[in-house]
């Protein structure tokens, strides 16, 4: 199943972060296998992108115009040579979602409750938003 992720935060002069189409399989039946699976793919492309080394880093124009857009502009090395753990990144998202850290939108409707079914169909766009953590403050 194919679907566009969108992620969003709400501290940021630019709406959107990322974008980019995903594919899942098997397709996920609640928020948690969403969130599980968009969670392994993520750790598994960050696993890809530490085992490929590239000998001469370059960017073309299309890139860093695509980067300038997202707010920065890199080669996208990976300066940690940490390998993640899937489950703990898991379990971390979990509790981010029940903490509030982040909300999540399937077809410009919130789905709130973790276990409840979906119904996503192929090509749906799903939207994950940020909140932004303030800084200081008076206490």
């Amino acid at each position: 199943m194919k679907l566009l992720v969108t992620v969003k935060s709400l501290g940021k002069r630019k709406p959107a972060l990322a974008r980019q189409e995903i594919e899942l399989s098997p397709a996920p039946e609640t928020l948690r296998d969403l969130i599980t699976a968009t969670v392994a793919l993520n750790v598994q492309k960050l696993r890809d992108k530490q085992e490929s080394v590239a000998l001469i880093p370059f960017l073309t124009g299309e890139e860093v115009e695509a980067q300038s857009e997202i707010g920065k502009v890199g080669f996208g090395s990976v300066y940690n040579d940490g390998v993640p753990d899937i489950k703990d990144a898991v379990n971390t998202a979990m509790q981010a979602f029940e903490d509030g850290l982040y909300r999540v939108f399937v077809c410009d409707e919130e789905t709130i409750e973790l276990d409840a079914p979906l119904a996503l169909k192929d090509g749906n766009e799903i939207v994950f938003i940020r909140f932004t953590m303030l800084a200081g403050g008076l206490w």
